[in-house]
C-alpha cells in the first residue's frame, strides 16, 4: 500500500510494510523507550578531537592517547561525518523537520469525509510518521530510506561499527600503556613535571638542531646543484676533449701509415744507394780485362798476334774506347793536357797536338796493301805515342796527388816497362804486350779517380 511516501536521500517512492501501518500504539510506545535520547545538535556534530578535547586529562595524555590511536587504527576516518551528506539530500531543512512538513502535506491531502469512527488510513499514516521522525531525531539519518539506500546505510554503520571496534582496541592499548608507565616509573607529579620540562628542552634542542640540520641541508642543496652544474661542465669538456684526443688519435695514425711509409721507402732506398755506392759506374763503362795474351777494353782486344787474325776494326774501336777512358778520368781529375787535346770518336778517335807544329794523328790502323799504308802507320804511331805521353802525365799528376798509387810499368818516351807502342819495326808480340801493360795504367787511373781521396 503506497500513502504518497518517498525515500529521504534517492527520493523513490516507497511501499509500507503492512507490519509497521498496522502498528499498534502500544507498540510504539515500546520501540519509542527502546531508542537512544536523541543528541543535542552541537553533539551530533563533534569530531573525535573535540571530543577528546572535552575529556579532563593533561596534554601529555591526550598526546600519548593520540599516538596510541594512530598506531591502533591507521588510516581510520576520526572526524564524525554523515552516513550521507548533507549535500545529497537536495534540501535546505533540517533532517528532523523536512518529514513533519512531508507528513503535513499529505495528512492535507487526505479527504476529510466525516465519518462515524476516525479514518484509518490517517490513523496509520499518523502512527508511521511519528515513528520515522521518532527515528530521524534520535540518528543522523532521515527517514524513511528505501531498501536500497537502507543497504547502504547497514554497510556503513558496519564500517563505522568496525572503526569503533578499532578505536576502543585503542583506548584499550592505550590504557595499558598508560599502567605500564606509572608501574615502570612510579614518578610522582613533580618528578613528571620536572621530567617534562626537561623532555621539553630536550624537545626545543632537537627541533633546534633540525632546524640547524635543514640549514645544512639547503646548503648542501644548494651545494649539489653547483656541482652537478660542475659536473655537466666537466662532461662537457670530457666530452670535448675525447673528441679532440680521436682526432689526434686519428691524425696520429696517419702520420704513423705516413712515416712508415716513408720509412719503408728511405729502407727501399738505402739498399739502392749502398748497392749504387758498390757499382762503379766507370767499371761498367769501361771495363778492363785479359783475353789469352791480349789485353781486352769492353771486350775488345787491343793488339794482334801471328796465327790469332784479329780485325783492325776491333783494334781501332778497343782504341776509341781508351782514349774516352782516358779523357774521362782527366775530366774526372779535372786536369788538363798541355801539348794535347783528346778527341775521342769511336773507332776514328784523334790526338790533336796544340803545340809545335798542331799536327792531328789518327789513333786507328789499316791493313791495306799500298804506299799510303806505311805513312798512315807512322801517323798511326805518333798517336799511340802521344796516348803514352800524355797516359804518362796523368800517372805522374796521380802520384804527386797519392804517393803511394803504384803503377808496375815505368813510362819512358814511347816505351812502357821497356816494350814500344809503336807498331813499325816492331814485333806484333811486344806490341801486344805494350798494349796490354797501356790498358793496365788505365785500370789503376780509373780506379784511382773513383776510389781515391779525390773520387
Amino acid at each position: 500500500m503506497s500513502f504518497g511516501l518517498v525515500c529521504q536521500q534517492c527520493k523513490e517512492p516507497l511501499q509500507l510494510d503492512a507490519s509497521i501501518i498496522d502498528l499498534a500504539p502500544s507498540a510504539y510506545d515500546t520501540i519509542a523507550a527502546s531508542l537512544p535520547s536523541a543528541p543535542t545538535q552541537n553533539a551530533r556534530h563533534l569530531t573525535n578531537e573535540q571530543k577528546l578535547d572535552q575529556v579532563p586529562g593533561p596534554p601529555q595524555v591526550k598526546a600519548a592517547w593520540e599516538r596510541s590511536m594512530s598506531a591502533a587504527t591507521p588510516g581510520m576516518n576520526r572526524s564524525s561525518q554523515n552516513v550521507f551528506p548533507r549535500a545529497q539530500r537536495n534540501s535546505s531543512i533540517p533532517s528532523n523537520e523536512s518529514f513533519v512538513l512531508l507528513q503535513d502535506s499529505v495528512i492535507r491531502n487526505i479527504p476529510s469525509n466525516p465519518a462515524p469512527s476516525p479514518s484509518p488510513l490517517s490513523h496509520h499514516l499518523r502512527s508511521a510518521a511519528r515513528l520515522f521522525n521518532l527515528l530521524s531525531t534520535r540518528s543522523e539519518v532521515d527517514h524513511p530510506l528505501c531498501a536500497e539506500c537502507t543497504q547502504i546505510l547497514l554497510k556503513t554503520l558496519n564500517r563505522q561499527l568496525e572503526e569503533t571496534k578499532k578505536e576502543r582496541d585503542g583506548y584499550i592499548a592505550f590504557e595499558k600503556e598508560i599502567r605500564k608507565e606509572k608501574e615502570a616509573q612510579g614518578l610522582t607529579k613533580e618528578e613528571a613535571d620536572r621530567r617534562i620540562d626537561r623532555l621539553k628542552n630536550d624537545e626545543k634542542l632537537a627541533i633546534d638542531q633540525l632546524k640547524e640540520a635543514e640549514r645544512e641541508r639547503e646548503e648542501l642543496d644548494e651545494e649539489l646543484r653547483l656541482l652537478e652544474l660542475d659536473e655537466k661542465a666537466l662532461e662537457a669538456e670530457e666530452d670535448e676533449f675525447w673528441r679532440h684526443h680521436n682526432e689526434q688519435l686519428l691524425v696520429a695514425e696517419q702520420q704513423a701509415a705516413q712515416l712508415a711509409s716513408l720509412r719503408a721507402a728511405y729502407a727501399a732506398d738505402v739498399v739502392t744507394l749502398e748497392k749504387l755506392e758498390r757499382t762503379n759506374v766507370y767499371n761498367d763503362a769501361f771495363c778492363i780485362g785479359h783475353d789469352g795474351v791480349f789485353g781486352t777494353i769492353n771486350g775488345l782486344r787491343l793488339g794482334r798476334v801471328p796465327g790469332v787474325p784479329v780485325e783492325w776494326a776491333e783494334i781501332n774501336a778497343a782504341w776509341g774506347q781508351a782514349l774516352l777512358l782516358l779523357y774521362t778520368v782527366a775530366r774526372k781529375l779535372d786536369y788538363t793536357f798541355i801539348n794535347y787535346r783528346l778527341v775521342p770518336m769511336g773507332s776514328f778517335s784523334r790526338i790533336e797536338k796544340t803545340t809545335g807544329d798542331k799536327a792531328t794523328y789518327e789513333l786507328y790502323g789499316s791493313g791495306d796493301l799500298h804506299l799510303g799504308r806505311l805513312l798512315h802507320n807512322r801517323r798511326f804511331d805518333f798517336a799511340m805515342v802521344s796516348f803514352l805521353d800524355c797516359l804518362k802525365h796523368l800517372v805522374d799528376h796521380i802520384k804527386l796527388q797519392d804517393p803511394t798509387a803504384e803503377f808496375p810499368h815505368q813510362i819512358v818516351k814511347d816505351k812502357i816497362g821497356d816494350v814500344s807502342v809503336k807498331l813499325q819495326f816492331n814485333q806484333e808480340e811486344a806490341w801486344t804486350r805494350a798494349l796490354r801493360h797501356v790498358l793496365l795504367a788505365l785500370k789503376i787511373c780509373l780506379k784511382w779517380a773513383t776510389n781515391g781521396v779525390n773520387g
